[in-house]
């Protein structure tokens, strides 16, 4: 069975991604993971309030990880497994295909415009040589007839 991990946040290319990955898991009777990143805050408060802080960042990442999960839900899609987790964006990532070496595929959106952000430059730049799958990158600029047509 192929696995397809998406990473999950507010942006376009998260859904756009989510989109071309739901598709092809659901034609190649393949399956999602959804991981959500929580990235470190910035500044140390006083241990109370930086707790706090790091609460609430989770909270909005769970929530959005799982609305997402429900949409696809809602759509006849299966389950998807949903991951939260906190720290750096690439080691995150990493350490999750490490952990999950039945991950067949990551799959990222490209913005629309302007130049691609940091997974993408990562994992299709100097870090794709230590990848443990292919890496899917799907154009912002798809909609859902060309997803639908490729995936």
């Amino acid at each position: 069975m192929r696995v397809y991990l998406v990473i999950v946040d507010e942006t376009d290319e998260a859904l756009v991604a989510l989109q071309f990955a739901a598709r092809r898991a659901a034609k190649t009777d393949g399956a999602l993971h959804l991981l959500a990143l929580v990235p470190p805050q910035p500044f140390n408060a006083f241990g109370g309030v930086q707790a706090t802080i790091e609460e609430e960042a989770r909270a909005r990442a769970e929530t959005l990880v799982t609305a997402a999960a429900g949409n696809l839900l809602s759509q006849g899609a299966k389950m998807p497994v949903i991951a939260v987790r906190m720290g750096e964006d690439i080691k995150v990532v990493r350490e999750y295909l490490k952990e999950h070496p039945e991950v067949s595929a990551l799959v990222l959106g490209a913005a629309k415009e302007g130049g691609p952000g940091p997974l993408v430059a990562h994992f299709t730049g100097a870090g794709i040589g230590q990848m443990t799958c292919p890496v899917f990158v799907v154009p912002g600029t798809l909609g859902e007839a060309e997803i639908e047509r490729l995936s």
